[in-house]
């Protein structure tokens, strides 16, 4: 995305994507930015947002593209998070849903546990398909199907 375009972005997370915010980047690519939150619900909580604008997991699809962003996202998450927090134990990294994703631009939610203060977890619940979804089972729902098999 052209930096001109992004700064006409009504998109927060494309402006920032397209580097015309002053948000610290952690990490930066081709592909994929990632950032702190700015509502910090755990010890350590990164986001990792596609560079290109893409609305919500609803949005994704069992392609050989998708699957492999999803699964980069992943990755930079989990570097991030566990360079940054050696000493936590336990990680959380996943998506909202719509209706509750706060903004129209996939983003990966990267927690470094626990909670910060432990009420904010209701936030972030799987509760059957709706609400949170995990990243490691959205992978899953995305996975390209091998040549010749049809989902069923």
């Amino acid at each position: 995305m052209a930096v001109a375009a992004a700064a006409a972005s009504p998109c927060i997370f494309c402006q920032i994507a397209g580097k015309s915010t002053s948000t610290t980047l952690l990490h930066t690519d081709e592909k994929v930015v990632a950032f702190q939150d700015i509502n910090p619900a755990a010890v350590r909580h990164y986001l990792v947002i596609p560079v290109d604008h893409i609305p919500t997991v609803k949005d994704l699809q069992r392609k050989t593209e998708d699957y492999s962003l999803v699964s980069h996202m992943l990755e930079v998450g989990k570097t991030l998070i566990q360079r940054d927090a050696p000493q936590c134990h336990q990680y959380r990294f996943g998506f909202h849903q719509p209706p509750f994703n706060s903004v129209n631009h996939l983003h990966l939610h990267c927690f470094a546990l626990p909670y910060t203060p432990r009420w904010k977890c209701i936030k972030y619940l799987s509760v059957g398909s709706i609400g949170f979804v995990e990243a490691e089972k959205l992978l899953g729902k995305i996975k390209p199907l091998p040549p010749g098999i049809s989902k069923v």
